[in-house]
């Protein structure tokens, strides 16, 4: 099995069922590896395995959503893309977010640091396109704020209630914002 096809299981498995509910047998059958097979791609174990889908995750965030909100483009085409993106991350929000469930039990300690930054990458991404769409930058920042905190929330209630509609409604609203950019 190829190292990014294994990472993406593993990425599925943390996703469902959190740091501390992936035990080694959980992964090993979710994965048809035996122990002594993860421990040669993961030497340092389960923390090894987070560590390696945190990297996947964020190199996946930097190509599919920081890197485009870069480009010289229209800012509020910039913005439709990344909910374009989040879209499919999230599977139209019935995929729960890593950095959420990695923020729970003992995994919040260890990966802490590293689920902060990607999230301050995110919020500064949107800032500065919304600086550039004319927003004063301290309101700029709090709405790149809210729209993560209104993505992640989405999510939750979109798992909790079995529906998707507030996930995508959260999306609409937006790229609604984005007209008015």
């Amino acid at each position: 099995m190829n190292k990014e096809k294994l990472i993406l299981q593993l990425l599925e498995l943390f996703r469902r069922y959190g740091y501390e509910g992936a035990t080694l047998s959980k992964i090993s059958q979710f994965t048809g590896l035996g122990k002594a097979s993860l421990y040669h791609h993961f030497p340092g174990g389960k923390e090894d395995m987070v560590n390696a889908v945190l990297e996947y995750s964020e190199n996946w965030l930097e190509e599919k959503i920081l890197k485009p909100m870069r480009a010289q483009n229209n800012p509020s085409d910039r913005l439709k893309e990344m909910c374009a993106r989040v879209n499919e991350l999230y599977q139209g929000g019935e995929q729960c977010c890593l950095l959420g469930v990695l923020l729970l039990g003992e995994a919040r300690d260890l990966f802490h640091e590293k689920i902060k930054n990607s999230l301050k990458l995110w919020i500064e991404a949107i800032a500065e396109v919304l600086v550039e769409a004319g927003i004063e930058e301290q309101i700029a920042r709090e709405q790149a704020e809210d729209a993560i905190a209104s993505i992640q929330g989405a999510l939750i209630l979109a798992r909790g209630l079995d529906d998707l509609e507030p996930f995508q409604r959260t999306l609409r609203q937006i790229k609604e914002l984005c007209y008015k950019l």
